[in-house]
């Protein structure tokens, strides 16, 4: 029996809920994911549960519905992963494709770290702990990931754009990364 935290070969995770993204493309020639980016998100900021960040990703966010979404709503971005602060776990893209989710970015001296690279959003902050429960998905997650391509490094969104990117924030506690 397959492990419910399987990935499949067109690179899809058997639990997650697929809400397709269109803000991706193909992934350069014989690129490696060799990296995972953790970072956090919540929109309308500092506000958790609604559907700004799905609709973010499926360019579908509505400017007049918030005043901040008028700043972002022409944006296109995305990532592989969500974690809702309940746990549920969202793909908006295979992780065979090249997710927009790290911008203007370097990892030891490479830049571009979207192209080798897998990308987790966990719904929160700068200022609020993570719940457990996105805790208990994202190791298993990571576990999965690390199982299926060779990757050597977890980090933060924060890592890859010092001084542009705040995330995964302070909040995050690394030490309960068990795969990282």
């Amino acid at each position: 029996m397959p492990s419910a935290f399987e990935i499949d070969p067109l690179g899809w995770h058997a639990l997650a809920r697929r809400a397709k993204s269109p803000n991706f493309d193909c992934r350069p020639a014989d690129q490696e994911i060799e990296l995972i980016v953790i970072h956090a998100i919540s929109l309308p900021p500092g506000q958790f549960g609604g559907s700004g960040v799905e609709q973010l990703f499926a360019n579908t966010i509505v400017a007049s519905d918030h005043p901040y979404y008028a700043g972002i709503a022409g944006l296109r971005v995305s990532a592989h992963f969500f974690i809702r602060r309940n746990g549920q776990l969202l793909q908006f893209v295979s992780c065979l494709d090249r997710a927009w989710h790290a911008g203007v970015s370097v990892w030891k001296g490479r830049e571009r770290c979207n192209d080798f690279s897998i990308g987790i959003e966990l719904e929160g902050d700068d200022f609020c702990a993570f719940d457990d429960r996105q805790y208990e998905v994202l190791n298993p997650l990571i576990k999965s990931l690390c199982e299926v391509y060779p990757v050597t490094e977890v980090v933060g969104h924060n890592d890859i754009s010092p001084g542009r990117k705040t995330d995964p924030g302070p909040c995050f506690d690394w030490d309960r990364l068990k795969n990282a």
